[in-house]
This record gives structure tokens, sequence and C-alpha cells, in this order.
């Protein structure tokens, strides 16, 4: 682990530093079962391998002495760099994510309607941006009223959000697009530059 960058078990397993041996071995048997390479709905092998690594280390007395060690010195130091190297134009970026992730939404309920949802291990490897980020993003959103969560645990678009992506504008980079997405874009911008075409487009539907 270096100063930046280490492995934060305690977010591996989404539990408290202060956590006892009940709740670690609770939290992980759930999360084992959840992701484990045989769960065909939600399995994930590099996840499952990351909760079992930190399993191994958290329930083991010795182990997690010698990890909490060095653990609050770590989180220091990363927060520091973070700090570092924000800047004003993070926030501009945080707002091209968030009709990005939008973006993304919008499409896929296009193309069906009837399963709108997108999960969230295959945004975050759309995008290419660590969990919680999307995490924080879909926080975002969900307070807005922009996305939601489907009973099967997907992340999906509202017609807020749809709202919102019809007057901004999509904004994917090729490497993201679903397959109507470029039409769509030359869609939306028609609309956002004829507001009165909008009624018409609603009426067609």
């Amino acid at each position: 682990m270096n100063s930046i960058a280490f492995d934060d078990y305690y977010e591996d397993l989404q539990i408290s530093p202060n956590a006892d041996l009940e709740t670690i071995g609770r939290v992980y048997r759930l999360l084992a079962k959840r992701y484990h390479p045989d769960n065909k709905e939600t399995g994930n092998i590099v996840k499952f391998e990351t909760i079992n690594e930190a399993h191994q280390v958290l329930s083991t007395p010795e182990k997690r002495a010698t990890y909490d060690v060095t653990y609050e010195e770590k989180k220091i130091h990363q927060w520091q760099a973070i700090s570092e190297v924000s800047s004003p134009n993070k926030y501009d970026e945080d707002i091209h994510s968030r009709r990005c992730l939008l973006s993304i939404l919008y499409i896929k309920c296009r193309e069906n309607p009837s399963d709108p949802g997108i999960g969230l291990w295959r945004l975050e490897k759309m995008l290419g941006w660590p969990e919680n980020l999307i995490k924080f993003h879909f926080w975002y959103l969900k307070e807005k009223g922009h996305i939601k969560r489907s009973e099967s645990g997907e992340l999906e678009i509202t017609a807020s959000g749809v709202d919102m992506i019809e007057q901004d504008g999509l904004v994917l980079g090729k490497d993201l697009l679903l397959s109507e997405s470029t039409e769509e874009n030359h869609r939306l911008k028609f609309i956002k530059d004829n507001p009165a075409e909008k009624t018409n487009e609603y009426t067609k539907r």
C-alpha cells in the first residue's frame, strides 16, 4: 500500500472500522453470497476475491491489529492527496459526469422501455469510473429525482431525468454509445434548438 492508493478493507466490506467480529462475519457472508461466481445474477469474481482478502485480514485479530496501525495514516494521506489535486474545474467535471450517466440510462430506456435498468457493475465498466464515484453521482441524481433503483437493484432514469436530458442533450463519447445514441443526439439537439418541436415529438410517441 502506498500513501495515496491502498487496500481499504473496511470500504471493501462496507463496514465501519469499529465493527466487531460478528458484524464482519455477517456482512462478509452476505456479500460473498451476492458476488460468488456461481450467482448468475450478481456474481463477480473480482469483487468476490476482494471481499475474501478483506475478510481474511479483518477476521483475524492479529492481522487486523497490524492493518489498523497504518490504516488511519493511509486514509489521511489519501484525503490530502485528493484535496491537493482538487480544483474548481472539478465541479464542472462532476456536472458533465452526471449528464453522461443520465445519457446512458436515457438511451437504455429508449431502446428497451420494458427493461430500462443497467447494473452498477456494467456502468462502472462502461464509464471506467471508480465504484464510489458512480455511487456519489447516483446519490445526487436520486436525491434530485432524476434516477431511481429498480426492484432488481439496477439503475433507471425517471421522467424528470428524461426532461433534463432532452433539455441539455446527450453527453456521451463514441465508445459509450448504445445503438441509438447518434440518432438520439441529433434528435435532442434539434429539439433543444427548436423548442416548439418538443410538443410534436411527444405527440408522435
